[in-house]
């Protein structure tokens, strides 16, 4: 309401009686002695000293409107991905079907531009990010077996939340080239695997990334099948796996795991392709 306008409109009425004033910070307001309360003149003057006094009221009320201070603390960065590709250290073990999981780490590192080249927890170590997620790319140095000791150090000190930890590894019982993603399970007789589960606590609770490499040929000794290298065939097919393999990995960090499984277990070889 203007309140100019209802000054004015007491004015106008012209009271024929004396008034008790009192002045605001504003303006001057006018009001009749009690004696006349009863009177009709009154009751029209009543009507706009409360129309004045409500307005007044609002007009001094503080707002609404105004956006409320924002005390909510900033949100932590969010947690690194650890990727961890699984198998020997040496070159007596480079480019075997036991170190398949190395060779997945380094497609992810040469496709995403990170450098794998620091030491610590006894586990070659990169750090980047795909897309806008912080990752680490690790290849434990412990040997196969003891896998666990730098994938549980690591976990542990950047205090990283399991499902956010992709093991990949060789897995003798899927045909060779093959890939399948999983959100968890057992180690399925794999040593590497084992050994982490053992520093998770007993917890099975994270993704994994199966690289098949296909049974051993008749009578062979697995053990020493899996040491073996790769011939030229079977190199062809594996590189292809391995780009298929890293493009799933950037699914599922950027996606999630679902469609990252889908891709993934979907996909066919490369000699199915051709």
């Amino acid at each position: 309401m203007n309140i100019g306008a209802s000054i004015s409109s007491v004015a106008a009425l012209r009271l024929p009686f004396s008034i008790h004033s009192f002045r605001t910070s504003r303006t001057l307001i006018s009001f009749p002695s009690l004696s006349l309360l009863h009177s009709p003149t009154f009751h029209n003057f009543s009507s706009i000293t409360s129309s004045i006094t409500a307005s007044m009221s609002t007009s001094s009320s503080p707002t609404t409107d105004q956006p409320a201070l924002d005390d909510k603390k900033p949100a932590p960065p969010p947690k690194p991905w650890l990727i961890v590709g699984l198998g020997n250290p040496g070159k007596k073990y480079d480019r075997t079907r036991h170190n398949v999981g190395f060779e997945m780490v380094d497609a992810v590192a040469e496709a995403e531009g990170i450098s794998i080249s620091n030491v610590s927890f006894k586990a070659l170590i990169g750090k980047g990010f795909i897309g806008d997620v912080p990752v680490m790319l690790a290849k434990p140095q412990t040997f196969m077996n003891a896998s666990g000791e730098s994938v549980g150090a690591i976990v542990s000190y950047y205090k990283i939340p399991l499902k956010q930890v992709l093991v990949i590894f060789d897995d003798l019982d899927l045909p060779f080239a093959k890939l399948r993603m999983l959100p968890k399970g057992g180690h399925g007789g794999h040593n590497g695997m084992r050994s982490i589960i053992d520093h998770f606590k007993g917890s099975r609770d994270f993704p994994r990334l199966r690289i098949g490499i296909g049974r051993p040929p008749g009578k062979m000794d697995a053990a020493n099948f899996v040491l073996r290298p790769f011939n030229k065939q079977e190199r062809e097919e594996l590189n292809f796996t391995l780009q298929v393999g890293a493009d799933a990995i950037r699914i599922l960090l950027l996606e999630g795991f679902n469609k990252s499984a889908t891709f993934v277990n979907t996909n066919k070889p490369l000699e199915q392709i051709s």
